[in-house]
């Protein structure tokens, strides 16, 4: 049975280093799905979840990651990230305080028209949407 190896790395360590079937991704083009033999490609994702079929589990583990590039070749997935977790590390409090954070800030910048504020606040958002999104698959 063919398999890939997935590796989702931070600045902080590797994250992720696991054999699976198939991976599927967010890239900034649309969803991709990555099986054993996939051509070789590099592209940059968004912040989203990272699905991962294991191959020793036979379960899904799904990954927050926020934004970073992915390599595929020879098998290997490769993804580089400024930060990820694992949906059982999440710390869903910490995470809804970011989102109320996010909210808060946004509405500040669209109150002063302060679009640099605005995009910040967005990505903090977002970021926050996806780490929430991604705990409940651990539910």
């Amino acid at each position: 049975m063919a398999e890939l190896q997935v590796q989702i790395v931070t600045p902080a360590g590797i994250v992720y280093n696991h054999r699976a079937s198939r991976v599927i991704v967010r890239s900034t083009d649309g969803e991709l799905g990555i099986l054993p033999g996939h051509t070789p490609i590099i592209v940059p994702l968004t912040i989203n979840g990272v699905r991962i079929e294991r191959i020793s589990t036979n379960a899904e583990d799904l990954i927050a990651v926020n934004g970073g590039i992915m390599e595929m070749r020879d098998n290997v997935c490769s993804i580089i990230a400024d930060s990820a977790e694992r949906a059982r590390d999440i710390d869903v409090e910490r995470a809804f305080a970011a989102k109320h954070r996010a909210e808060e800030q946004l509405r500040k910048a669209d109150s002063v028209h302060n679009q640099k504020q605005q995009k910040r606040a967005e990505i903090s958002l977002r970021k926050a949407i996806n780490r929430i999104s991604v705990s409940k698959h651990n539910q």
